[in-house]
């Protein structure tokens, strides 16, 4: 049976090990210590640092094929794997669209995918730049760093050119930050297209869902998004599908879109299994996981047909008191139809260590259930008080 070798030992690697398990497929991780959420439970685990071309040659043979759970091991070290017979998935050509934003930009933007008006902004002179951007699109604005950053970190609104507009761009462009500034688009809700595509060509699509952010960090999935017309759900899916196609990718891509009044835009790419496609684990004949294997192997898809009316995925984030375990108990005892997925990380107020998930036919039963159960693995009791 083939070895997947996965670059970063997070929780998306600890869920890829899962649908290894039932599919056969020994599963191979690259993680910075043996403390790290797939290195707990993957068995063939290598401790090194994937940013590290040495580590990555090493980590690589005897893998039939290479893949990754995050955007950020540098694009000249996967080459360096490719050109030395080292099937990576994606590679680093279509990958680059997810490290770099100016390049995914660009990028789509020449394929005439909708887009968010954009601009680079220079290091000479950047307040001059965003007060000219900002004559044309508007305050505010939306400054990202082109790489690096998740969960609303690397992103900033600038309500206008006021001091601490000033301060912001100083500092960043003292750090060395590479800016780009986009319009501030006034949507009506964020959306998610799952999609994965296979070497041999196959692609297959999930159901559009709705994402619910807080503070930058997606605390809510809702598949499928309510209320989206089924015009628009296929118009989403045939543009993630395009992506896939025009960028050459290889394994699962999540496009994150603004619903606007107007249509839809682009927002962010992912070159992986998703935040927003952890529901598939329950709601979908295939998780992402496995649909991830599947493809980066070049195996037929497997289907993405729905098992319930409405799925809702919550994110659990770390609260003040450590010992979930208690809470845990509870959650389980309230409502046996829910699941519950820890990724074996400490707790930290306000960091991602799980989530659950709800299925069933009442859309508004569902989402309280999936609620309740992540707020009382927060708070606990404490979570009526004010919380």
């Amino acid at each position: 049976m083939p070895v997947v070798g996965m670059a970063g030992g997070g929780q998306l690697a600890r869920m890829t090990q899962q649908a290894a398990i039932a599919l056969g497929v020994r599963l191979r991780v690259l993680a910075g210590s043996p403390d790290e959420s797939a290195a707990q439970v993957v068995a063939d685990v290598r401790v090194g640092d994937d940013r590290a071309q040495a580590d990555l040659n090493a980590f690589a043979k005897g893998c039939d094929v290479v893949t990754f759970d995050h955007e950020h091991v540098p694009g000249d070290h996967i080459r360096e794997l490719e050109d030395a017979g080292v099937p990576c998935r994606p590679g680093a050509a279509a990958l680059a669209h997810a490290q770099d934003k100016l390049v995914m930009r660009e990028r789509l933007s020449g394929l005439g995918a909708p887009c968010p008006a954009y601009a680079h902004v220079p290091a000479a002179a950047p307040l001059a730049f965003l007060e000219a951007f900002a004559r044309e699109h508007g305050w505010p604005l939306v400054l990202k760093a082109t790489r690096g950053g998740y969960d609303g970190k690397g992103v900033w609104v600038a309500e206008g050119l006021d001091r601490a507009t000033a301060e912001l761009v100083g500092r960043l462009v003292a750090e060395g930050v590479d800016l780009m500034v986009e319009e501030h688009v006034p949507f009506r809700r964020e959306l998610a297209a799952l999609v994965a595509r296979s070497p041999y060509g196959q692609g297959a699509a999930y159901p559009i869902v709705e994402t619910v952010q807080e503070g930058g960090i997606c605390v809510e999935v809702i598949s499928p998004a309510p209320g989206l017309s089924a015009d628009l759900a296929a118009e989403a899916q045939s543009l993630a599908l395009r992506i896939a196609d025009e960028l050459g990718v290889v394994g699962l891509l999540a496009v994150e879109l603004f619903e606007t009044s107007g249509g839809l835009l682009v927002n962010e790419l992912a070159m992986r299994p998703h935040n927003s496609g952890h529901w598939t684990i329950e709601g979908a004949r295939t998780s992402q996981f496995e649909q991830h294997l599947r493809a980066v192997l070049d195996l037929p898809l497997g289907s993405t047909e729905p098992t319930a009316p409405y799925t809702v995925m919550a994110n659990v984030l770390g609260g003040d008191d450590p010992d979930v375990y208690p809470r845990y108990i509870h959650v389980m005892a309230h409502d046996p139809g829910v699941k519950v997925h820890f990724y074996g990380k400490g707790v930290r107020p306000g960091r991602k260590i799980g989530h659950v998930t709800a299925l069933g036919s009442d859309l508004a039963e569902v989402r309280e259930r999936a609620r309740h159960a992540a707020a009382y693995l927060r708070w606990g009791p404490a979570m009526g008080e004010g919380r």
